[in-house]
């Protein structure tokens, strides 16, 4: 039995893949909806419109495309990069397959399009949790080596200090324990947070409005806040306090890089705005919705040198930093299922942060 021209039609507007259908003159005469959603544009704006108005690519590849056209033989381009038309930019992987066009039997090219970002965003994803589930085991691991020799130092320095027979030799054994105490306190920091959860059902906003003040208090006002809210996200089962830790550490490390940053040009601004996604994978598991909260800051940005390894403890581009801020913020967002990442240039560092909300 043959299929029907109404199947095929039904079969390719439920295709996953993108279908272009270019004329020889490389306009557009057919897209299927998938397209249309991972080229941002309707049917009705791109059917009729050159694909090289809809989407900006290299003058080569346009070229390979008009090559096609009269050589008739196919190619496959991987992870290109294209620029929509709203500017943004995408990574696909597409297929060209010069074809007759089933009624003119004129020459037609056949693009089969596959979106990249997202398959690349989920294994980023996979391997920043993997590297903080690897982090956490040799901290936890490190931390017992370390903390039971020092109970021994501590205790061998305050026995010692009884049998000195002057007061004057106290002040060593008074540096022994004090610097005892700072190591076991840096290993509990490295640790994070030892208590169990205090789960509660509160609005996200309560807890970026808390980190806003705090921020605007530590800077002196010096550091403009702009909000930029969704009022319709709803209410989020966490605990409060470790929330605000999370994204103080964000947004106090923005405040830092702007206000000791030499070269700033303009007035240090952190925006944040709070957004839903739905259907949003972290890691190997998709969320039916999550809360999607951007922190923005217009400095310096991060130093290339650190930006694979920022998450883990005792990495930072400052001299006087502990490096421990962002290890700590992603450990407390992964309690909560959830993931921190970050894209940066100077002048524009965003630090993007998924909590799932579908338990609600």
């Amino acid at each position: 039995m043959r299929a029907s021209p109404l199947l095929s039609q039904r079969l390719m507007e439920n295709l996953n893949t993108g279908v272009l259908l270019l004329d020889a003159e490389l306009t557009i005469i057919y897209m299927n909806p998938s397209a249309e959603a991972l080229l941002e544009v309707s049917g009705k704006r791109g059917i009729g419109a050159p694909y090289y108005e809809v989407v900006k690519e290299d003058d080569d590849d346009i070229e390979a495309m008009r090559d096609a056209v009269i050589t008739g033989h196919s190619y496959t381009r991987r992870e290109a990069h294209i620029v929509l038309h709203n500017q943004q930019t995408l990574t696909l992987d597409y297929s060209i397959s010069p074809v007759s066009h089933p009624e003119t039997r004129m020459p037609t090219l056949l693009m089969e399009l596959q979106g990249r970002d997202r398959l690349m965003r989920i294994s980023r994803e996979e391997q920043l949790i993997a590297k903080q589930e690897t982090t956490r085991s040799l901290v936890r691991g490190l931390a017992h080596e370390i903390k039971n020799p020092l109970g021994g130092i501590r205790g061998s320095a305050q026995l010692l200090e009884r049998e000195l027979p002057s007061e004057d030799l106290k002040e060593y054994t008074n540096i022994i324990i004090e610097e005892a105490d700072r190591l076991r306190d840096l290993v509990d920091r490295l640790l994070g947070p030892r208590n169990l959860p205090q789960t509660e059902e509160f609005s996200l906003h309560e807890v970026t409005e808390r980190v806003c003040q705090l921020i605007e208090v530590e800077s002196n006002n010096v550091v403009q806040i702009h909000r930029d809210y969704d009022p319709s996200i709803p209410e989020i089962v966490a605990d409060r306090n470790q929330l605000i830790q999370a994204f103080l550490n964000i947004c106090r490390n923005a405040m830092q890089a702007m206000l000791e940053n030499p070269n700033q040009q303009q007035p240090p601004s952190l925006t944040i705005k709070t957004r839903t996604v739905r259907q949003f994978t972290i890691g190997q598991h998709r969320h039916r919705l999550v809360a999607h909260i951007d922190v923005v800051d217009n400095g310096p940005g991060i130093p290339k040198d650190l930006r694979d390894d920022l998450f883990y403890p005792m990495v930072s581009g400052r001299a006087d930093g502990s490096g421990l801020g962002l290890s700590i913020s992603q450990s407390l967002i992964n309690q909560v299922n959830g993931i921190i990442e970050f894209t940066s240039v100077p002048g524009c560092t965003v630090f993007s942060i998924y909590i799932p909300l579908e338990s609600l």
